[in-house]
């Protein structure tokens, strides 16, 4: 079967054993859109011919095909009220996941930024710890131990790095 996207109005060739009876969600390839689409069965009468036609029949005929398409029309609004009432749900679904991923992204990208920031930080005293050791040794004669201990772990740290790469 040949389906149109609503959107852009790009056609694509589609088996009919992909969309069920119900009718499923499709997206279109060229411009990203999703529509739900539903198989309508056409429901088509075979005509007969008669050799003499009767005014009065017509008048009846298109009295009663009137009250047919007003009959038809009252299900079909019900079916598409119907099919907009799951396109709603579907949407509010979709949009529910997607604040749901947004705030944990959110959250794991605080966490990464707070992380940055604390690496910086901690870089920043090290190099002026390592910039100022001699005047500080000068006033705290004890920290020179704690300096020389610190960047020995500092050290070790970075060696195991490097082993682990």
């Amino acid at each position: 079967m040949i389906i149109t996207c609503p959107n852009c109005n790009k056609q694509f060739k589609i088996e009919n054993s992909l969309i069920p009876d119900d009718g499923r969600d499709l997206q279109c390839g060229s411009c990203n859109h999703i529509w739900f689409y539903n198989i309508q069965e056409k429901k088509t009468e075979v005509l007969e011919l008669k050799q003499q036609i009767i005014s009065e029949d017509i008048e009846t005929n298109v009295e009663n095909k009137e009250d047919k398409t007003e009959e038809k029309q009252q299900p079909e609004e019900i079916i598409k009220t119907a099919i907009n009432n799951r396109k709603k749900e579907k949407n509010s679904e979709k949009q529910k996941n997607i604040a749901t991923l947004k705030k944990t992204e959110n959250k794991v990208s605080k966490f990464f930024s707070y992380l940055i920031v604390f690496i910086i930080s901690f870089v920043a005293l090290i190099i002026m710890l390592d910039t100022l050791k001699t005047p500080l040794i000068n006033v705290f004669p004890g920290l020179e131990i704690i300096i020389f201990n610190l960047f020995e772990t500092l050290q070790d740290i970075k060696l195991f790095i490097i082993d682990l790469i």
